[in-house]
């Protein structure tokens, strides 16, 4: 049986941070992708808060990730960020892969925004593209929702439909025509990874409807479904998957294309942070 924890225990995580940023109450928070961290070190008022003093929080095993949470301001909004997160392939189950999403929760967060690096499975998935997420394939029987529900926090069968906020996608795309910022729309698979898919996999996605593939991100989805809260997933295509060309990959790939496309991806979260905060006055 899955030894998911009761909402006490996300309770203590959440009284933890309260108690250490204080008055601030940010509604938004955003998980940091693989290379995509340069919005963590440019915020404002930071108050950093590592993973390893939170109770009950998973830390992060991937050597590149900080595994850090922290409260900050990004153009005078308040915002939560998380700078690293728990992969299904480090061993976590997939309910600790979700952990921080039901805290963020119980801290009062209304909107999530989600990002990672992806490899591009269809012509438009070009290296340097923003895919902005409509819907994912899950691979997997796996849950972060198996084993006891948490009934304060949602009900037992969450609907999936708008799993990916739809006036935020609007949105998303108003503001990236706005500021030139090169996006789609499409599909992101999800492989338990941490070994890169085989050409065959990758064809048999791109035929059941996949524009993108990675290792992470669904976890959090469902659960912030499961939560309530609103979410937005930008997917950085960092390359090419397996069989789309002949070069081997690498993570030192997916970092590197990741790091060009940074600067664009910190102006699109920047203005997706403001335009949130706006319309929820």
């Amino acid at each position: 049986m899955n030894n998911r924890p009761g909402i006490e225990t996300y309770v203590q995580s959440a009284e933890f941070i309260r108690n250490v940023i204080g008055s601030r109450h940010p509604k938004t928070a955003v998980i940091l992708g693989s290379g995509l961290d340069t919005i963590a070190e440019k915020a404002d008022d930071r108050i950093i808060i590592p993973y390893s003093e939170i109770p009950n929080f998973p830390i992060s095993t991937v050597d590149y990730q900080k595994g850090e949470l922290i409260s900050c301001s990004i153009s005078g909004v308040q915002v939560l960020l998380m700078n690293g997160r728990f992969h299904f392939y480090e061993g976590w189950e997939m309910w600790q892969s979700a952990y921080p999403v039901v805290v963020m929760k119980l801290l009062g967060i209304k909107s999530l925004i989600i990002s990672n690096a992806s490899g591009g499975i269809t012509d438009a998935a070009k290296p340097g593209t923003f895919v902005l997420i409509t819907d994912h394939i899950k691979l997997t029987a796996q849950s972060p929702l198996r084993g006891l529900n948490l009934d304060d926090i949602g009900t037992r069968f969450p609907d999936m439909q708008n799993a990916y906020d739809r006036e935020l996608l609007v949105e998303a795309e108003r503001i990236a025509a706005e500021h030139g910022i090169p996006v789609t729309r499409g599909v992101y698979a999800f492989m338990s990874g941490p070994q890169y898919e085989t050409p065959a996999e990758i064809k048999a996605l791109g035929i059941l409807g996949a524009d993108v593939v990675g290792m992470s991100t669904v976890p959090e989805v469902i659960q912030a479904a499961h939560c309530g809260i609103r979410v937005l997933c930008i997917s950085c295509v960092s390359n090419k998957a397996a069989g789309i060309t002949e070069s081997p990959l690498t993570s030192e790939e997916v970092l590197e294309n990741a790091a060009r496309i940074a600067p664009l991806f910190e102006k699109f979260v920047e203005e997706m942070v403001i335009s949130i905060d706006r319309k929820s006055e």
